[in-house]
Parts: structure tokens; sequence; C-alpha cells
């Protein structure tokens, strides 16, 4: 299986989980702020998800302890951040857009491919430096 195949598997898996997190947080609270609500939960099970996904499958990279895989996540989530800002922020621009929770989802979908090929540059460079492929 090729890199770029195994990185787009484990990145779609992950963009299921967002989303579906997200909608499941729409189903259980709808008050005020529930969109912004819904991406954090979304953001929050997607990262963890990704990052077990790229630890395992991606960078094949051992952490030493359970002090080692904290850090390492930590870093995987600093890195995450500009990624983030471009998937929250297509995700809002659809929703200013389109007012439509179908193209809202399809905002974060491109927010998220777009950011996830940015997130494997620096996390080969900057997270996984020792085991990155």
């Amino acid at each position: 299986m090729t890199l770029v195949f195994q990185y787009s598997l484990c990145a779609a898996i992950a963009i299921v989980v967002n989303i579906a997190g997200q909608d499941i947080t729409l189903l259980i609270y709808q008050g005020r702020g529930s969109i912004a609500v819904s991406m954090v939960m979304g953001t929050g099970v997607g990262l963890v998800v990704k990052y077990l996904l790229d630890k395992r499958f991606i960078f094949r990279f051992q952490t030493r302890d359970v002090a080692h895989d904290g850090a390492t996540f930590a870093l995987y989530t600093l890195m995450g951040l500009v990624t983030t800002a471009i998937f929250w922020g297509t995700e809002w621009l659809f929703e200013w857009l389109f007012r439509d929770k179908l193209l809202r989802y399809c905002g974060a979908v491109l927010g998220l491919c777009v950011g996830y090929v940015i997130k494997y540059h620096l996390d080969k460079r900057f997270v996984f430096v020792n085991h990155a492929k």
C-alpha cells in the first residue's frame, strides 16, 4: 500500500469521525453556539483518532512511555493549530455562505483535506522526526 493511499485512508477515517462527532453533538445540543461547540467536539475526537492512526500506520512511531506519548501528542496538537484554522475557517465560510448543514460539512471536508496535506509535512518535519518515512 502506498504512503499516499495509507495517509488518505487515515485522513478519511478521521474526517468521518470528526463529522460524526459534530453531528452527534448537534443532536444533543442545539442551544446558543451549537455549531461552534460541535466543531470543537468533532475536532477533538478527530484529532485523537488521527494522531493514533498517523503514529501507528503512517510514521510507525514508537513512544518510550506515557510521558513521551503525551509530549508527542502535545506537539502533534500544536502543529495542528494552523491546519485547524484552515478547517474551521472553511467550514465557517460555507456556513456563512450557504446556511446549510450539508454544505457546511462539505466546507469542513474541504478544509480538512487541505489541512491534512499541510499537516503531514509539519508532522514529518517536527513531530515524528526520528521515524518519518
